[in-house]
């Protein structure tokens, strides 16, 4: 178990963002290993959501850019089984110790979990310009 959780902290780098003594716990768990993890699964990432536009969302590629943020918003918060899954990508890079930290208080670590995808996705809307069949 050791062995996992030390691979997974040297392969996912080291902390982004600012972490200070004033940082909440949540501050420094999203810093610490949800920015890493987001990072890191970028790619991954952007393929699943081509995935699901390509699958649920006929005529996305059609859509304005702001109407394409929309609709990645609201994929993410109102599909639930997606959001599931998304989250199942972030929480199998988490090592034992971020899993029980995150089981204490996954509520409030959900909400930025999902936020900074969101975001993430929505800054990279250019890639999302022509359809991609990943079939």
């Amino acid at each position: 178990m050791e062995d996992r959780d030390a691979f997974l902290r040297e392969f996912r780098g080291e902390t982004l963002g600012t972490v200070s003594a004033q940082s909440s716990p949540e501050e420094l768990f999203q810093n610490q290993t949800i920015r890493p993890i987001l990072k890191l699964q970028n790619d991954l990432f952007i393929a699943v959501f081509i995935n699901y536009v390509n699958k649920n969302k006929a005529d996305f590629y059609s859509y304005t850019a702001e109407k394409k943020i929309q609709t990645i918003e609201n994929s993410i918060q109102k599909d639930i089984k997606f959001r599931n899954s998304l989250k199942g990508i972030i929480m199998g890079l988490f090592t034992i110790e971020e899993y029980d930290i995150y089981i204490q208080n996954s509520s409030s670590l959900n909400k930025r979990m999902m936020n900074l995808l969101i975001e993430r996705l929505r800054s990279q809307v250019q890639l999302f310009e022509v359809e991609t069949d990943l079939n």
